[in-house]
């Protein structure tokens, strides 16, 4: 569909120029990794994750978490700034989590079971300057979600999905989820966040994956939790803008210019605004156009759900 111009390293092996280096306000793919497992992190960092989460909450038993912890520490303090999933707010190794990563380069904490601003505003308070994605998993996170939002410290909204349906007893189809996802969406555009991260798709179906993704991307999360390497450039795709919606903004900035530049109906602003959207973030991906055989054919226009 497109092409991101990967690269390959002295081995080979595929990377992305842009990878998890993408600003986190615009990040799809939010690669989870057990922190247990120290020799991932190399190609975790070398993945197409626009952000790689080194795990050390949910992923790690109670035996493991000192070992995963210094796995983190020492990554970091040899030159990453990766996030990390913290352990939730009331646990006993949330404050020890918090106080090992106040002297090193992480980029951001994930913080597990937000349920309300306490846990956020605590989390800011040992680590100041420090992004925080709020991860809400049950039923009373989701009633606060506004407040949440709403807190000076959090950055982007999270749906952990799995814990969440633990919690309710909600199966997995779209529909049942429908009011959960439009809870997150809502909130975060109220509070002027950037849109929220959709929960993981479990499994290796490449097409369970990007049924997922797009219902994702229906709801207007442009951010989705990834499980593996490997699901990181599908949902990196599914969630950027495609070749269709690229080629409609041209498009329509030609016939605008055409035209004199000059707005002609109530439907021009709206249009320009989710044209030079889709530009901006086509160019902040590294997304190509193609050229096109045929200039008689255009592209519709994005439905008006398009979100980003």
């Amino acid at each position: 569909m497109y092409d991101q111009n990967p690269t390959q390293d002295a081995a080979g092996a595929e990377s992305d120029p842009l990878g998890f280096r993408i600003d986190p306000v615009l990040a799809r793919s939010w690669l989870l990794v057990n922190a247990t497992q120290a020799g991932r992190f190399e190609a975790a960092h070398r993945s197409r994750a626009d952000i790689v989460v080194l795990d050390i909450e949910d992923a790690v038993a109670p035996k493991d978490k000192l070992d995963a912890r210094r796995h983190v520490v020492d990554w970091m303090n040899a030159g990453h700034s990766d996030w990390v999933r913290v352990n939730g707010f009331g646990t006993p190794w949330w404050a020890d989590d918090l106080d090992a990563l106040a002297s090193t380069s992480v980029g951001g904490v994930m913080l597990a079971m937000v349920e309300s601003v306490d846990h956020v505003t605590e989390t800011a308070k040992r680590l100041p300057d420090v992004p925080i994605v709020a991860l809400v998993e049950t039923a009373r996170g989701l009633e606060r979600i506004s407040e949440i939002a709403s807190a000076k410290s959090t950055f982007r909204l999270a749906f952990g999905i799995g814990d969440f349906r633990r919690d309710t007893g909600f199966g997995d189809n779209p529909a049942t989820l429908a009011y959960a996802r439009s809870r997150f969406t809502i909130a975060a555009k109220a509070a002027h966040l950037p849109s929220a991260i959709d929960g993981p798709t479990v499994g290796s179906s490449a097409l369970k994956l990007s049924e997922a993704t797009a219902v994702s991307a229906e709801f207007g999360m442009t951010g989705k939790i990834c499980l593996t390497p490997e699901q990181c450039h599908p949902v990196n795709e599914g969630l950027s803008p495609s070749q269709d919606e690229i080629s409609w903004a041209k498009e329509f900035f030609a016939e605008f210019e055409r035209d004199g530049g000059e707005i002609r109906n109530g439907s021009d602003l709206p249009r320009i605004a989710r044209a030079t959207k889709i530009l901006d973030l086509a160019r902040a991906y590294g997304i190509e156009v193609s050229d096109y055989d045929d200039d008689s054919v255009h592209s519709p226009a994005p439905s008006d759900t398009y979100h980003y």
